[in-house]
């Protein structure tokens, strides 16, 4: 069956659904209506990484599903978290972790994918070691040029999605550039070069990360479907990593604008970092109770998003083999219509927050209606991938385990934070904002506000089509453990 163009077209079942599910969302935005706050201190550039794009030290990499830096000390600032230790279990580049570090607290972040925990590990060895040298030695590296001369090199193992991610001269000369950062004696300086390299693999590429995979310059010779996309200027590698090592130099010693990474020494008033390597699904359970003083995180949207395909060149570049993608995948928070159930949740968690979890889960009538919609749509077909139905079912039962978990690591009073987007699926809004704080108020925590942003989100141009044009909100929840 074709997928419905027009809302005329919608069969009778659809619209009774639709319509009950409409009542069941202006229930729970009645029960919540005293939280929600417009918040006009907060915009998009702020709960995004657009932010980081000129912040001294943020600004290295790109990373598009984090938050920014002010966010993190704004937040840390409204809800008094000033000493103890901070949680990110979604942990992404590291912004809340470092921020924490910047204020003098401690902080422990979890991290699946490895491009990210990398970016977080380097930025933590650099706020360690002696940066006026670390950038006197970049300078010293950019001006030599050495990936420029004939040499050896390290072939970049491609995965699969990536073959003929860049044009040839760039590939040779990114293969002879590592190379030369493994020869260095320094580890740190070896280091700090391939981070330098990871960094800008987007610019030298034919690639744009955009959510769902990597969208391909026509000139890659794999641009699919009628739209014809010209990503514009791709840097030669020669100038991005020149461009790369030098901005990192000027962050570390100040030398184009007078500012240094972290200026305020000496180094025994920062925070500690710690980092775990792997998924918070296996991570947060086993943490120490009462352990945690609060927590500010933004998991992956429930969007479709799949990091594994977006950040493909990262993880190639650091050796991960088409059985680790794929593992990665299953493993993370189910956001993508290719993740699969996972058995073995109830033995992590413990039968107690297991329970208590899938009877949130269960008895919130507003995702239930929504998830038997959805499965109507799926057995008529009008569904555009069957997998959604299965990947917002996991979704919420994910968190609901993350939420009620939680509660078990925070201290009494502690805060906890996510920034997240509520979605639309098939012309039926899922509160998101809304779902997780019930789930919140039945583990042990008190909405103490839901702060909206002032400008949301359209769906998208399919479901525009057929539905019309329905923002959506972007929100900050603030909980408290009670």
């Amino acid at each position: 069956m074709d997928l419905l163009t027009s809302i005329d077209q919608l069969p009778l079942q659809h619209l009774d659904m639709l319509s009950r599910i409409g009542e069941a969302d202006e229930f729970l935005l009645q029960r919540f209506d005293q939280k929600m706050v417009i918040n006009r201190d907060l915009d998009r550039t702020l709960v995004s990484f657009q932010a980081n794009r000129e912040e001294i030290g943020n600004r290295w990499c790109k990373y598009r599903e984090g938050f920014s830096a002010s966010l993190v000390r704004y937040l840390c600032d409204k809800v008094g978290l000033v000493e103890g230790k901070v949680l990110d279990p979604f942990a992404g580049s590291g912004t809340t972790l470092l921020v924490a570090a910047e204020l003098g607290i401690d902080s422990v972040g979890i991290e699946l994918l490895p491009s990210g925990a990398e970016i977080i590990e380097v930025r933590k060895a650099v706020l360690s070691a002696n940066r006026l040298k670390l950038a006197k030695q970049l300078r010293e590296r950019v001006e030599a040029r050495k990936w420029v001369q004939p040499g050896e090199r390290v072939l970049f193992t491609h995965l699969r999605i990536t073959k003929g991610a860049f044009p040839q001269e760039n590939e040779q000369l990114l293969e002879r550039f590592l190379f030369d950062a493994s020869l260095e004696n320094d580890e740190l300086i070896s280091r700090l070069l391939r981070f330098a390299a990871m960094c800008v693999l987007e610019e030298i590429s034919y690639t744009r990360k955009d959510g769902q995979y990597l969208r391909w310059d026509h000139r890659s010779g794999r641009c699919l479907g009628k739209k014809v996309f010209d990503k514009g200027r791709i840097k030669s590698f020669d100038e991005a990593i020149c461009d790369k090592l030098s901005q990192v130099a000027d962050d570390m010693d100040g030398s184009k604008d007078q500012t240094m990474l972290f200026p305020s020494e000496p180094s025994n008033n920062r925070g500690n970092i710690e980092l775990n390597r792997g998924s918070c699904l296996d991570i947060l359970p086993t943490m120490k109770t009462n352990s945690i003083s609060g927590l500010i995180t933004s998991p992956p949207y429930c969007n479709r998003y799949d990091y594994t395909r977006t950040y493909a060149l990262e993880l190639a570049m650091l050796g991960a083999s088409e059985i680790d993608v794929r593992a990665l995948r299953q493993t993370m928070l189910s956001c993508t219509v290719e993740n699969r159930d996972k058995p073995d949740l109830k033995e992590k968690f413990g039968r107690d927050v297991f329970d208590a979890a899938s009877t949130a889960f269960e008895s919130q009538e507003m995702l239930g209606l929504v998830l038997q919609y959805l499965d109507i749509c799926r057995r008529d077909e009008t569904i555009n991938n069957p997998g959604i139905v299965r990947m917002v079912k996991n979704y919420f039962f994910e968190l609901a385990l993350l939420i009620f978990s939680s509660v078990n690591v925070l201290k009494r009073g502690a805060p906890f934070v996510m920034v997240n987007d509520n979605v639309r699926y098939q012309g039926a809004h899922l509160p998101v904002d809304l779902i997780l704080s019930d789930f919140a108020e039945q583990a042990g925590f008190d909405v103490e506000a839901i702060w909206v942003l002032e400008r949301g989100k359209g769906n998208s141009s399919q479901q525009m089509g057929l539905h019309g044009r329905q923002e959506v909100r972007k929100c900050v929840y603030v909980w408290r453990k009670r």
